[in-house]
């Protein structure tokens, strides 16, 4: 006589192993905040002091332009030649920053560029401010107010973060013009200064300001280059969107 199993009733309950996994078991897990790094001090003193050189030589440029259209050439100077004096003054700073390796500017180049104006401020126009009369003092400003508004805030930007792609054309494409007309109002400036006030008070003098000229020629090439090397290398990056911080 055949038999038939009972069921027990009893049914059986999954084992540890056998039990789905809870839903958010699966789940990557959440990221953690993170915290922006803070800024070294010497990010923050570059951007500082690249700020406020370039509030500085605004405000170079917006005398200049103000006196010179108020009071003509010789108001210039009355009106501008302590400021921009002090502000040129400053930027003898970045000698050291370069000495130092706190920035990537070349030490000859920024040598060069800034003894000369040190030269043009100290040198010439404040022993004989009748020089600033001349229209090439306004026009030497202009050039120099300019091109210091423009390479500050690009130095600002880049320490900030990324410099927009304006700014950096700007940066590498107004030198064209504003080189020149920096360089030739600085020497139309030396040149007057040795045939006339400089020669009358040491003849001596004079010939160093005749040596100074003769070293514009090579001097002003190597600016020059210089520029035109950094330019391609920046402008081929813009083109391909990646433009990082240039000193």
């Amino acid at each position: 006589m055949a038999t038939t199993k009972r069921s027990s009733g009893v049914e059986k309950q999954p084992s540890g192993e056998d039990k789905a996994p809870a839903a958010d078991a699966a789940a990557p897990p959440k990221p953690k905040p993170t915290i922006g790094k803070p800024p070294s001090t010497e990010t923050a003193y570059l951007f500082v002091y690249n700020f406020l050189s370039s509030v500085l030589w605004f405000t170079v440029f917006s005398r200049t332009l103000t006196h010179g259209i108020r009071f003509g050439f010789e108001g210039v100077y009355p009106g501008v030649g302590l400021f921009a004096r002090v502000t040129q003054t400053l930027a003898t700073l970045e000698i050291t920053h370069s000495l130092t390796g706190l920035v990537r500017a070349p030490l000859m180049t920024t040598l060069m560029q800034i003894s000369s104006r040190i030269l043009l401020v100290w040198g010439v126009t404040y022993p004989f401010p009748e020089l600033a009369a001349s229209p090439a003092y306004t026009t030497m400003l202009l050039a120099w107010s300019v091109t210091e508004v423009i390479r500050y805030s690009f130095f600002a930007a880049s320490t900030a973060g990324t410099a927009p792609s304006e700014l950096v054309w700007l940066r590498y494409n107004t030198f064209f013009v504003l080189y020149p007309m920096g360089i030739l109002s600085e020497t139309w400036l030396i040149y007057q200064a040795a045939v006339g006030p400089a020669a009358a008070v040491r003849p001596e003098l004079a010939w160093v300001l005749y040596a100074i000229l003769a070293i514009y020629v090579p001097g002003s090439y190597i600016l020059y280059t210089h520029m035109m090397k950094q330019r391609v290398k920046v402008m081929r990056k813009l083109k391909g969107g990646d433009v990082k911080k240039t000193q």
